[in-house]
């Protein structure tokens, strides 16, 4: 028997930098999965939203001066978070790097999939 793993993204909650910040301002995480979803349509992100992001308030760094680009392929929730992070609503440049997203909330979020 066979299973098909889905194609997931977990990347930093942000809308600058990139995995590298060697990419210009404004193409983010947010950016890589819009791309990733051109080639890979029912590719999902896991813990890229606003509750998230807000849980983990204390762990926030601030990153290079978003650029808001059109992501056409976000779902309503990744345009959400996206849109409030490009507009400054948590302040400005705010980024939450994937490394400081606790543990637990990721098996979780795995475990979901099964």
């Amino acid at each position: 028997m066979s299973h098909r793993l889905p194609d997931l993204h977990a990347g930093d909650s942000s809308s600058q930098g990139g995995l590298t910040n060697r990419q210009p301002s404004g193409t983010g995480c947010f950016a890589i999965l819009d791309r990733l979803r051109r080639t890979f349509a029912h590719a999902q992100s896991i813990l890229m939203n606003r509750p998230t992001l807000l849980e983990h308030r204390g762990q926030w760094v601030k990153g290079d001066a978003p650029t808001y680009r059109p992501l056409r392929t976000l779902a309503p929730d990744e345009a959400d978070v996206y849109g409030s992070l490009v507009g400054g609503d948590f302040g400005p440049n705010v980024r939450l790097e994937q490394e400081r997203v606790r543990f637990h909330l990721l098996e979780g979020a795995l475990n979901e999939l099964r």
